[in-house]
């Protein structure tokens, strides 16, 4: 049973009939709908919930990325301190301090964990746009690993589906959502 069957029988099972279609039997059969896509399920889960029971987003694409040498979140854990690097994930957190300077402090999670970016005031200044807006981004830079704390200063930040310029999709439609400091 997929997912759209076993939303067609609760809502079958939920809802009366009512007079006027209450002589007509109910059929045992399947949803007559098709299965749910893995994209469709993610925007259906999304939308009802805010977040997902099956694979995170990033984890479809990981292929895509691996072969763009993109790191996940836990491969970052393992390179040593002061390497170049290209990250990507799912903006779940953009913080602002007011004592930060102008730094921005992005957190990105991806199907392993969650990275840590720092964004400097120049960079922020010339793709403010990109960095407040974009849902899913690519980040290169340099790997601070610092007292058990992995971040990347950011030297380049791009919109995920440059790392796949291939097909140039968006990783989702889903409404994912980052908690701003804006």
């Amino acid at each position: 049973m997929h997912r759209r069957d076993a939303l067609w029988r609760v809502e079958r099972a939920a809802r009366f009939a009512g007079p006027l279609l209450e002589s007509i039997p109910e059929s045992d059969a399947a949803s007559p709908l098709a299965a749910m896509t893995p994209e469709e399920r993610l925007v259906a889960d999304f939308h009802g919930t805010g977040l997902t029971v099956g694979p995170h987003p990033m984890a479809y694409r990981r292929a895509d990325l691996r072969r763009a040498r993109v790191l996940s979140a836990k491969e970052l854990a393992q390179v040593p301190n002061g390497r170049r690097v290209r990250t990507a994930g799912c903006v779940i957190a953009r913080q602002r301090p007011g004592t930060a300077k102008g730094f921005v402090f992005l957190s990105l999670e991806d199907e392993t964990g969650i990275s840590n970016a720092i964004i400097t005031p120049d960079l922020l200044e010339q793709n403010r746009i990109l960095i407040v807006s974009e849902k899913f981004l690519l980040l290169e830079g340099v790997l601070q690993n610092q007292d058990g704390v992995t971040s990347v200063k950011v030297e380049r930040v791009a919109p995920l589906r440059e790392a796949y310029a291939a097909d140039a999709v968006d990783i989702t439609d889903a409404e994912v959502r980052s908690h701003d400091f804006h």
